[in-house]
C-alpha cells in the first residue's frame, strides 16, 4: 500500500531541513528530512549526469527513481529529458521532501504546470514492487494501462561512516529491484535503460559481482562504469549506465566536475572492460634523478583506470614511471612537461621539475635542513606533499612558512617522497 504525494499540490510547511545548494547557480533551495543533506546529490552533478544521457536512445515511458532519497537526481532526470518521473521512497518524510523538491525545479524552470509535472508522482513505500507501484499510479491518472518505464534509476542506501560493505548490506538489493522492475522496462535502441548508482567504495571484485548480477537477467546488456569526481582526491559518484544509456563503445567514462559552475565537466572515455581488470597503473621501481619531472595526478582518476588513457593525450611519447598509484597522491615521473591545454590542469594537484634530493624523511626535527636547500634553490614557497599524521602535518607546513617568510626567495616548489626511500623530493613549480 502506497502514499500518493503529488509534487505539483504538496506543500512544505511541515517540513523543517532545507538548505541552498551551494553547486546550482541559483542557489536552489532543497529540503531534506531524517539527516537526507548528506546522502542528497549536489545539484551540479545531478544536472551533469542527466544532461549525458541520451534521451533519443530511451524507449517510451517515465523515469523511475524506486528509492529517491530527496528526488534530486531524479527532479534533474525529469527536467533535462522532459518526461513524468515517479519516485518511490519508504521514509514519509523524507517522500514529502522529494515530492517538494520536485516542485522546486519545476518552478524554477517555469514548468510547473506543464503535462510532465501533472503526471508526476512520490509513492511512499516499498520500491521494490514494480508492478504494485505502477498499478498505484495507474490507478492515480486513471489509466488504461500500466506505464512503461523509459529509465530506472536505482540508489540503494548503504551503511554510513564505513570504508567498506557487502552489495547485501544495499537496501533495497539490487536483485529485489531487478526482479521487481525488469518485466516493465522499455526497450529503448539498446534495450531497457538502468542507471545503477553504486557506492564510490566498492572493490574492484564487488564491481564484477555486481555485473555478474546484472548479466543474471539481461546477459551482455551493454554497460559503462562512470566515475564522477568534484576534485578532493575522492570519487564522489560511482554508477553503472546499462542497456540504451551506456555510451556505445565505451566501457569507463571520468567525469571532473569544474569548481566553476559555469563550465562544463572534463569526460575521459576509453579504458577495457572491468572484467579485464581494474586497470591501475603498475608501480615501477626506479631511482628519482635530478632534472625529471613529477606529477601528483587525481587518486579518482587513476583509480577510474583511465589515468594512462589521459596520459597519453598530455604526454609526448615518452615513458612514464609510476612511483605511487594508491592513495591521495598517485605520482608519476616524466622527462616532458605535461601539456595541460583545456580543463586538463584538473587532474594534476601539482606538477614540477626536481631540483634537489634530501635523504631523509620528513619531521620536525628535519625541517630546518630542509628549508637550508629550499634557499639554496631561491624557493619561497615549498608545499609539503608528504604523507604525515594528520596531527603533524600542519606543523611542518607552519614551520616550513615561518622560516620561508623572513627570506626573499623568488621560487614555488613543493616537496613529495620518494616511496620506500628515507628521500624527500624538492621539485620547482611548472
Amino acid at each position: 500500500m502506497y502514499t500518493v504525494l503529488r509534487p505539483a499540490q504538496v506543500e512544505s510547511s511541515t517540513l523543517t531541513e532545507s538548505a541552498p545548494d551551494t553547486t546550482s547557480a541559483e542557489k536552489i533551495v532543497f529540503y531534506h528530512a531524517e539527516q537526507g543533506k548528506p546522502l542528497a546529490t549536489p545539484w551540479q552533478i545531478a544536472l551533469t549526469r542527466s544532461k549525458m544521457i541520451n534521451d533519443s536512445s530511451l524507449g517510451k515511458g517515465i523515469i523511475v527513481d524506486c528509492a529517491c532519497g530527496s528526488g534530486i537526481q531524479l527532479a534533474a532526470h525529469a527536467l533535462i529529458l522532459q518526461r513524468a518521473a515517479l519516485g518511490i521512497e519508504l521514509e514519509p518524510r523524507r517522500a514529502l521532501a522529494s515530492a517538494v523538491n520536485l516542485q522546486t525545479v519545476a518552478l524554477s524552470a517555469r514548468q510547473q504546470d506543464s503535462q510532465r509535472m501533472t503526471e508526476t508522482r512520490v509513492l511512499c513505500g516499498d520500491g521494490r514492487d514494480g508492478k504494485a507501484a505502477l498499478k498505484t499510479l495507474q490507478n492515480d491518472l486513471n489509466l488504461q494501462q500500466m506505464p512503461e518505464i523509459a529509465l530506472l534509476h536505482l540508489d540503494p542506501a548503504r551503511p554510513r561512516n564505513s570504508r567498506s560493505h557487502g552489495l547485501d548490506e544495499m537496501a533495497p538489493r539490487l536483485d529485489e529491484i531487478f526482479t521487481g522492475w525488469a518485466p516493465y522496462l522499455s526497450q529503448g535502441k539498446r534495450g531497457p535503460s538502468l542507471l545503477l548508482d553504486l557506492s564510490p567504495r566498492l572493490s574492484h571484485q564487488q564491481r564484477l559481482q555486481v555485473e555478474e548480477m546484472v548479466d543474471s537477467v539481461w546477459p551482455q546488456i551493454d554497460r559503462t562504469w562512470i566515475w564522477t569526481s568534484r576534485g578532493r582526491g575522492r570519487v564522489d559518484r560511482l554508477a553503472l549506465w546499462l542497456g540504451s544509456i551506456s555510451i556505445p563503445n565505451v566501457a569507463r567514462r571520468f567525469v571532473r566536475i569544474p569548481p566553476n559552475l559555469q563550465e562544463e565537466p572534463l569526460i575521459i572515455d576509453g579504458g577495457e572492460p572491468i572484467s579485464a581488470g581494474d586497470g591501475v597503473p603498475v608501480k615501477s621501481r626506479r631511482p628519482p634523478r635530478k632534472g625529471e619531472r613529477v606529477s601528483l595526478l587525481d587518486a579518482a582518476l587513476v583509480e577510474s583506470g583511465l589515468a594512462e588513457v589521459w596520459l597519453k593525450k598530455v604526454t609526448k611519447s615518452e615513458a612514464i614511471h609510476w612511483g605511487v598509484v594508491e592513495g591521495r597522491r598517485p605520482q608519476i615521473h616524466h622527462d616532458h612537461p605535461l601539456q595541460l591545454e583545456y580543463k586538463n590542469h584538473l587532474l594534476v594537484q601539482a606538477t614540477g621539475k626536481i631540483v634537489a634530493l634530501a635523504h631523509t624523511n620528513l619531521t620536525l626535527d628535519d625541517v630546518d635542513a630542509l628549508v637550508k636547500i629550499a634557499l639554496e634553490h631561491d624557493i619561497r614557497k615549498l608545499t609539503v606533499r608528504v604523507s604525515l599524521e594528520p596531527t603533524l602535518q600542519p606543523k611542518v607546513q607552519g614551520a616550513i612558512d615561518r622560516q620561508l617568510a623572513s627570506r626573499h626567495g623568488k621560487r614555488t616548489a613543493f616537496v613529495v617522497q620518494q616511496p620506500g626511500d628515507e628521500m624527500l623530493l624538492l621539485c620547482i613549480l611548472e
